[in-house]
């Protein structure tokens, strides 16, 4: 691949891949494998492939078909945490995406049980890939340990089990870096890992990533106090009984959170040697103070 792709060609190449590679289940079963494959066509950002697959061309242009495998599991991880999510347990959303969320689409077997097959699938494509088993390994640890028990779901375990109960600013934010932003900053380390790029590179855009994933939180919090349902493309007016930005500092102290961490980011991606600069700015940029 061209290292000029634009951010659009980038995208629509990952795209391709991901509709000619939907997983597969070929039994009896009347719909299982439609919903395998549902809610990764549905759409979405496509932020966090994206982000991998920006940092691996900033350094490595001929690794990017390569790492299209790499990003999709990334997706699949991704996707599985937004059903589970959703589940009535949860959040008890109808919308995801703009479309029926799976439990309500199919049923809540369905939506679980097709939450737990993306989860495992993410790292078959890791293991699958056609990397250097050392790149793999590194990969696998990165992403088990971001997306797992330190990360995503212990996050989630504290946002389901506080509801109701008011956080301090450092629980919430301890929160959110677990549940949402650690798995941001796993996606530009395991471009980084793929890059082979130096740890001290690698430490730097995972920390970046942890201010960019909760950056992005605190938009959502203001997204969904602020937008229908139709302008989100989910439910939304949802995190009422919830510990978000909003309800602890206010609609407009969250903007101002959002603002200032919104500056520091941009400021850390001017930091970044120009290779990596210009590969990410066109991604990010359009993101940073989407909530305005």
């Amino acid at each position: 691949m061209d290292k000029n792709l634009s951010m659009q060609e980038l995208l629509a190449s990952f795209e391709n891949y991901l509709i000619n590679n939907l997983p597969q289940s070929k039994t009896f079963h009347p719909y299982f494998e439609e919903a395998l494959g549902n809610m990764l066509k549905a759409g979405g950002k496509r932020f966090r492939p994206m982000l991998l697959l920006s940092v691996v061309k900033s350094n490595n242009n001929l690794l990017v078909s390569n790492s299209l495998p790499i990003a999709y599991g990334l997706e699949m991880l991704h996707t599985y945490s937004l059903i589970h999510d959703d589940l009535p347990s949860m959040d008890n959303a109808d919308l995801r995406r703009g479309f029926e969320t799976l439990h309500k689409k199919y049923d809540e077997v369905t939506a679980i049980l097709v939450g737990d097959a993306l989860n495992t699938e993410a790292f078959k494509q890791i293991v699958d890939s056609s990397l250097h088993n050392d790149i793999k390994i590194e990969l696998v640890k990165c992403l088990s340990s971001n997306g797992g028990i330190d990360g995503m779901i212990i996050g989630q375990a504290i946002d389901c089990f506080f509801e109701n109960k008011r956080l301090e600013l450092n629980q919430l934010e301890y929160l959110h870096i677990h549940k949402t932003a650690k798995l941001i900053a796993a996606s530009l380390k395991m471009g980084a890992i793929i890059s082979e790029y130096d740890l001290n590179v690698q430490e730097k855009l995972y920390n970046f990533g942890i201010d960019i994933g909760l950056l992005f939180q605190i938009q959502d919090d203001i997204i969904d106090e602020t937008q229908t349902e139709e302008e989100a493309g989910k439910t939304t007016q949802n995190d009422q009984n919830k510990n978000s930005f909003v309800n602890l500092l206010g609609l407009e102290g969250a903007i101002n959170s959002a603002e200032e961490l919104a500056n520091k980011c941009e400021n850390t991606l001017n930091e970044l040697d120009s290779n990596l600069q210009n590969s990410l700015k066109e991604l990010l940029l359009k993101y940073l103070y989407r909530h305005k």
